[in-house]
């Protein structure tokens, strides 16, 4: 019968006498425990969905639209400004958008739902948004001053850190962590990413503080709104 060889890996890792290893305090050889390691290695990377591989080039996209949206902004700070980056840094935005709903949607269809996946996905929304807004927070990427106000930036920070605060507590408590999706934070997020498409198209000649304020009012009503189901949790009601 074939062996799976992750199993195969350990039982080589394991020493030949037991009783010598108890006396002598021997352990199995280095390369052994590379061999261990390694198999593990190919039998993660196996469990790994298609659709949590796209998630994971999501998380790789962000820090190249860091590094597109800053080098961009240099430009515009040297009066030489290169477009053909801000429209590099934008496709690359859109890009790693458009996989949030990609993933989604083949996990489902194909069945590819996974605790990795369920685990990776939010935590890849999280790195895109939070990027793009501390980015575009202290980058101009236009006239001076275009660009998302400081305080739309704490604000947002400020939200997250308060729902990972509020997670932490309830696992401190012993309580299950089952925070159900309310639909002011989904427009909080569309609002968020309207925001930052204001700030990276530069269509509208208006300050991107406008489209920052219904924004801000959304990602502060989520915030509460999370809060308070934290709070039942936490009460067991």
């Amino acid at each position: 019968m074939a062996c799976n060889p992750c199993q195969c890996a350990v039982r080589l890792a394991l020493p030949t006498d037991p009783a010598r290893q108890k006396t002598t305090g021997d352990f199995p050889l280095t390369l052994e425990k590379i061999r261990v390691s390694h198999d593990r290695r190919i039998c993660f990377i196996s469990r790994v969905t298609f659709a949590s591989k796209i998630t994971i080039t999501r998380i790789s996209l962000v820090p190249v639209f860091a590094f597109l949206a800053c080098y961009y902004g240099y430009t515009v700070n040297s009066g030489q400004r290169v477009e053909a980056l801000r429209w590099w840094a934008l496709g690359v935005f859109v890009a790693a958008a458009a996989t949030d709903g990609l993933d989604g949607w083949i996990a489902r269809k194909f069945n590819q739902c996974s605790e990795f996946g369920a685990f990776i996905d939010p935590i890849a929304d999280k790195a895109l948004l939070l990027t793009g807004v501390i980015t575009l927070t202290f980058v101009n990427w236009g006239k001076a001053g275009w660009r998302l106000p400081l305080w739309f930036a704490v604000i947002v920070v400020l939200r997250d850190c308060i729902i990972l605060g509020g997670i932490k507590v309830l696992y401190c408590h012993h309580r299950g962590v089952k925070i159900v999706p309310h639909w002011t934070g989904k427009v909080c997020t569309v609002t968020q990413m309207f925001a930052l498409g204001w700030v990276m198209l530069r269509v509208i000649p208006l300050s991107p503080v406008y489209p920052c304020i219904p924004a801000a009012i959304f990602t502060l009503w989520s915030s509460v709104t999370y809060i308070r189901q934290g709070q039942r949790i936490l009460r067991g009601t």
